[in-house]
């Protein structure tokens, strides 16, 4: 004989999760909608190079404020990326970009805040600068999953096939470990829901669009301006700028994106302040140099 009463239940469950999946699928929605409506603020910085930004106001994005600047880099001979370093002290990143006399410059992948030196792989014009610092249980921490491989400028974006010893086989004359891995080959990759990710931090990342396009990517935070991203959202984001790969940085109060002649033009947060002077010191950056 039924249960009227089960059947109650299991009728109010499926409504309840259509319920659910409906509203997340309309908050998705919403989302996709304002960042394709966003007037963008576009600034020509060389031929090939425009840099972008957009502020959602009114907590218009992922229900909140958001601050995103895009930096394009047109795939061309003249065009170069490539990585500055320090084993030992540390920079703020437009002074690496001026003393090497780039077009743009990126904070890097993670470091060593105390003592100086990356904490991740880092291969500089064919020379081994900085081993991986492995966990204590001896495994790969989850930015020592994926690499930016430049080879004569060009770049690419590789995940670990699981060896260990990976990263010393990447085909490149510059090689920067860092993660997580957002997207690869069209595909978006697998996160954890860990608090490093599913916490809004501001965050910094690379990425190829499907054109082929270079992307650096900044989204400010810790800020009413800005809330900042978790990983989920950020990815999401390079989704809607149509990257086929993409990978994140160090992010907190080292996001800087830095270019010549405009000088900083995010809004780091080291500082507390909703202004350009709040960078944070770094080991390394990626660099936009034009020959």
């Amino acid at each position: 004989m039924l249960n009227p009463n089960l059947d109650k239940m299991r009728l109010f469950t499926i409504l309840l999760m259509f319920m659910l999946n409906a509203g997340v699928l309309f908050a998705q929605t919403q989302d996709s909608v304002s960042f394709r409506r966003i007037e963008w603020e576009t600034r020509r910085i060389a031929p090939g190079i425009h840099l972008k930004q957009a502020w959602f106001r009114s907590k218009s994005l992922f229900k909140s404020n958001q601050f995103i600047s895009v930096l394009e880099i047109k795939p061309r001979r003249k065009n170069k990326i490539s990585i500055a370093y320090e084993t030992k002290i540390k920079q703020i990143t437009d002074d690496f970009g001026e003393r090497n006399q780039a077009l743009a410059a990126i904070n890097g992948t993670f470091f060593d805040v105390k003592n100086g030196g990356s904490v991740d792989f880092i291969k500089a014009g064919g020379q081994v600068i900085n081993q991986n610092r492995l966990e204590k249980n001896n495994t790969r921490a989850k930015h020592q999953q994926a690499a930016l491989v430049m080879k004569d400028g060009a770049l690419h974006i590789d995940e670990w096939d699981g060896s260990a010893d990976w990263e010393q086989k990447l085909d490149g004359q510059d090689v920067m470990l860092t993660g997580p891995l957002l997207w690869h080959n069209d595909k978006q990759a697998t996160l954890d829901s860990n608090s490093f990710n599913v916490t809004r931090h501001p965050r910094s990342a690379m990425a190829i669009t499907d054109n082929n396009w270079l992307l650096m990517v900044t989204v400010d935070g810790r800020d009413a301006n800005s809330a900042g991203m978790s990983l989920f959202e950020l990815r999401k984001i390079l989704q809607w700028l149509h990257c086929r790969d993409g990978v994140n940085f160090d992010g907190g109060g080292s996001t800087t994106l830095w270019v010549k002649d405009q000088g900083v033009v995010n809004y780091p947060s080291d500082n507390g302040k909703w202004d350009h002077k709040g960078q944070r010191k770094v080991a390394n950056v990626v660099l936009v140099k034009r020959n």
